[in-house]
């Protein structure tokens, strides 16, 4: 029987993991994630998680030891946040060139400067081209299952790549709410011990992160490509499987939230979600057609999936808390190059939202929607993004 608790969401991520097995854990702290590691290290201490924790010196230091267990052929995880995962990079864009299939929390947070500890999403979406998997959750429900699909989706075979769970810090990580924990039986079945094809072994040597002359890295990049493109499919196929065994249906690589008959479509990750799921229905109560896409998994790009679902659409507003800077946001960048061309496509307007924990409420979505309907109705394209929720009066000029 599966257990329901009132749990932080940091304590459903480090139940999660240790429900996993993973051999090789990693922490090395940095708020909003330091309670993820530090639940590991107590589950570790208390001989209830059988792993080799690792109190690292730097989050460089923990991504190059879940690296290293990795090519040992190791289960192996670790967390970071904010500037931590930006010090991971070089070490990232390594492990996913060398087909690394570990697992991280990238717990959402603002990167400074100015300092700041609130959520965005710039960290984790800084990381989008290094060859990893991203997956982003709306609830810390979410987030649980999350984790056990993302080892077996690093795992496959045919993927092999890192796997990074990202959480909008403190919204998601230290709030409270009802988990429903799965049982450890169910966990095992659907995650067998990890079975590596290739590891380091005196005995059957290897070479890992060699020299790429230019006769060979293009088709290195390629292969990484090639795995993207293949997870498609196949993380579908595994969080239905996850779903049917714990009972619990996010959707697939996207959520669609009443976009049968939308003439808006509100396209956004993380947790502002939820509250977006709330301002269509009151929207749709007033007679506005909105509807919401959520994004589930943003590298591999899910592309084929949000075009069927904005295609009878007149406008989408891709809400971004994240800003390529000198162009606009990430998310709204990659939709607009994908759908450049397609017959009918519907006007996509990009919205910077919630950076540095400014809040998304109800209120400000309204105004979003009203917006991109002012824009479509008078047919002209918005070339610089609508920032929502700006005061201009107190724009620095200076440092």
């Amino acid at each position: 029987m599966s257990v329901v608790k009132v749990l932080e969401g940091s304590e459903a991520v480090a139940l999660a993991v240790k429900a996993c097995r993973p051999q090789v854990i990693s922490a090395y702290p940095i708020s909003p994630q330091t309670h993820i590691v530090e639940g590991i290290a107590k589950f570790v201490a208390d001989g209830d998680m059988d792993a080799e924790y690792v109190r690292v010196d730097s989050e460089f230091s923990a991504a190059s030891v879940i690296s290293g267990a990795s090519a040992a052929g190791s289960r192996a995880y670790t967390a970071s946040s904010s500037q931590g995962l930006l010090l991971m990079s070089e070490v990232l864009y390594a492990s996913c060139g060398m087909r690394l299939p570990f697992v991280i929390t990238g717990v959402n947070r603002t990167v400074s400067a100015p300092i700041s500890i609130q959520v965005d999403q710039q960290d984790t979406m800084s990381l989008r081209d290094c060859g990893m998997i991203q997956l982003f959750v709306e609830s810390s429900q979410e987030a649980y299952d999350a984790h056990i699909t993302a080892f077996k989706i690093a795992e496959d075979p045919k993927i092999l790549l890192p796997v990074m769970v990202c959480m909008d810090g403190w919204v998601l990580t230290h709030s409270y709410e009802r988990i429903t924990l799965s049982e450890e039986k169910d966990v095992d079945h659907f995650l067998p011990p990890f079975k590596p094809a290739n590891f380091l072994d005196v005995k059957n040597p290897k070479t890992w992160g060699s020299i790429g002359e230019e006769d060979m890295v293009m088709e290195f990049r390629y292969s990484v490509q090639q795995a993207m493109q293949y997870a498609k499919g196949r993380i579908k196929e595994i969080f239905a499987e996850w779903a049917g065994i714990s009972g619990r249906n996010y959707g697939g690589l996207i959520e669609s939230y009443k976009t049968d008959d939308a003439e808006v479509i509100l396209l956004a990750m993380g947790s502002m979600a939820g509250t977006m799921k709330d301002a269509v229905d009151n929207l749709r109560s007033a007679g506005d057609k909105v509807g919401l896409v959520k994004i589930r998994s943003y590298r591999p790009f899910p592309y084929e999936d949000i075009w069927e679902a904005v295609k009878g659409a007149k406008a989408v507003a891709v809400v971004d808390a994240n800003l390529s800077l000198g162009s606009e946001g990430a998310i709204g960048m990659d939709l607009k190059a994908k759908l450049y061309g397609a017959p009918n496509a519907p006007l996509v307007v990009d919205v910077i939202a919630g950076l540095g924990g400014r809040d998304v409420n109800e209120s400000r979505i309204k105004k979003i929607v009203e917006k991109v309907k002012e824009a479509q109705a008078s047919g002209y394209f918005l070339r610089e993004p609508y920032w929502a929720g700006l005061n201009p009066t107190i724009v620095p000029q200076g440092v």
